[in-house]
């Protein structure tokens, strides 16, 4: 109910999921039942087994402040999405909503799994030959050693699971890939991911300049650096489509030549396209929360919700929760110099 362009664009957005799997998880519709009812009928959903509605009937706006909005709207639809999972009758939350009020909604409502101190947001973004998962996104501005090494088990894993790598290369971003280059939080990082190794497969530092290139598959930094990475790829991806049809139009010649290479610029657009995954994961809860842009549209909705179904099929929590406790020993053991 939250997101900038209204329930209707959610409903269309189950609407193309389904068409494209129809094994798709169930889908329960949290909001405003009498909103609700009259657009699930206009798309068809009426008796539909896969579709259902779960009363809520309050909103928190992106106006609201995080923990005031939770604290006054009880019966919020996203409180109640999130109470849907921690009573298991769900399985994923997915929401275009007010972002701080979902992690801290989140937070508090499902809490970090066992020996994770904080969650992670992580993003999935192209990058030469594929994609790569940037995490944290945005969750943790400011973060400890710990938390960057948690954060490269949760990225390991998701990328294991959403990019289908067996042994995904991770990354720690800092300024040079020298040793001993970066502040006191990157030294202290990479150290100890140095000695995760086997347990994950961390293939050292990274600079800016290798983020695109075939080179790592999971980028780790704090939440401050990895939210302006992400955005600066957003709005990067927008200044040059908007630039190359400028430039496309600027004369006949190069009209017709549009024309000829639409094949390859419809490519392109897709491998950049930021709606080709819709959303970012909080990773670490004892719950599965996966968070779109407020201002997704129906595909990248549709593309989020796809997400979680892989999210619920893969069985991800599980999956981290093995690896948890030998990672943290590693916090405790003795470095021998």
């Amino acid at each position: 109910m939250g997101g900038d362009l209204g329930p209707a664009e959610v409903v269309e957005a189950v609407r193309l999921a389904l068409a494209r799997d129809a094994a798709l998880a169930p889908v329960t519709l949290v909001g405003d039942q009498a909103v609700l009812q009259p657009l699930l009928l206009k798309a068809g959903f009426v008796g539909n087994p896969h579709v259902s509605v779960h009363h809520a009937s309050e909103v928190i706006t992106m106006e609201d402040k995080p923990l005031a909005g939770l604290k006054k709207k009880k019966d919020s639809s996203m409180i109640r999405a999130i109470e849907l999972v921690k009573d298991g009758q769900a399985s994923v939350v997915v929401s275009c909503g007010n972002t701080g009020a979902l992690m801290a909604g989140g937070t508090i409502r499902l809490r970090t799994m066992e020996g994770i101190a904080r969650p992670a947001l992580a993003a999935i973004v192209p990058r030469e030959g594929g994609h790569f998962v940037l995490i944290d996104a945005g969750a943790n501005p400011e973060a400890k050693p710990e938390h960057l090494l948690h954060n490269a088990l949760l990225g390991s894993h998701y990328a294991r699971v959403m990019l289908g790598i067996a042994a995904p290369r991770i990354g720690l971003m800092t300024i040079g890939t020298e040793e001993g280059k970066g502040n006191a939080l990157i030294t202290e990082t990479h150290d100890l991911l140095k000695r995760a190794n086997g347990i994950i497969n961390y293939a050292g530092p990274i600079e800016g300049f290798q983020v695109f290139a075939e080179h790592v598959d999971v980028v780790v930094c704090d939440g401050f650096v990895g939210n302006i990475m992400l955005k600066s790829w957003e709005s990067l991806v927008s200044f040059f489509t908007s630039m190359l049809k400028q430039e496309l139009r600027a004369n006949p010649m190069r009209m017709a030549g549009a024309v000829l290479s639409a094949g390859a610029f419809k490519a392109l657009k897709e491998r950049v396209n930021p709606e080709r995954y819709g959303g970012a994961p909080l990773l670490g809860l004892r719950g599965n929360i996966l968070k779109a842009h407020g201002s997704s549209n129906r595909h990248a909705i549709a593309s989020a919700i796809r997400a979680a179904n892989e999210i619920i099929r893969a069985d991800l929590n599980h999956r981290i929760e093995a690896d948890i406790t030998r990672i943290n020993e590693l916090l405790v053991q003795p470095v021998v110099g």
